[in-house]
C-alpha cells in the first residue's frame, strides 16, 4: 500500500474531510456566510457573493442536495427564488465563528 492509500484509509471516514469536501469550496463557504444574515433572494446573492448565475446556481442546487439550503418561490410577476439556510446549514455558523475568530488573529494580523 503507498503511503497516499494509507493516509486516503486512515482520513477517508474523519468528519473534518467528509466536510470539507461537501462544504469546503470558496463559494459554498461564501454562500453558506451570506445566508447567515437570513433569507435571501438569487440576485442579492449574488451581488453580494460577486459570483456569476451559473456558478451561483451550481453552488445552491449542491447546497440544496446536500441539505444546507432550501429554497422558496414565491408567486407573483416576476417570481422571486429565495435561499436560506436549513437547520443543517444553521448549525455550521458556529463552525464559522471560530474560522472567523482564528482568521482575526492569524490571517488579519498578518496582512
Amino acid at each position: 500500500m503507498s503511503s497516499n492509500n494509507a493516509l486516503e484509509s486512515k482520513y477517508g471516514d474523519c468528519p473534518v474531510i467528509q466536510t470539507l469536501e461537501e462544504i469546503g469550496s470558496r463559494w459554498r463557504m461564501t454562500v453558506i456566510h451570506v445566508l447567515r444574515e437570513g433569507e435571501v433572494r438569487f440576485n442579492e446573492l449574488k451581488r453580494a457573493t460577486d459570483a456569476n448565475s451559473q456558478t451561483l446556481s451550481r453552488v445552491l442546487d449542491d447546497l440544496e442536495e446536500n441539505e444546507y439550503v432550501e429554497r422558496r418561490v414565491a408567486e407573483g410577476k416576476p417570481v422571486a427564488v429565495y435561499y436560506s439556510l436549513t437547520p443543517k446549514g444553521d448549525e455550521l455558523l458556529s463552525a464559522f465563528d471560530e474560522i472567523h475568530e482564528w482568521g482575526e488573529k492569524w490571517i488579519s494580523d498578518a496582512n
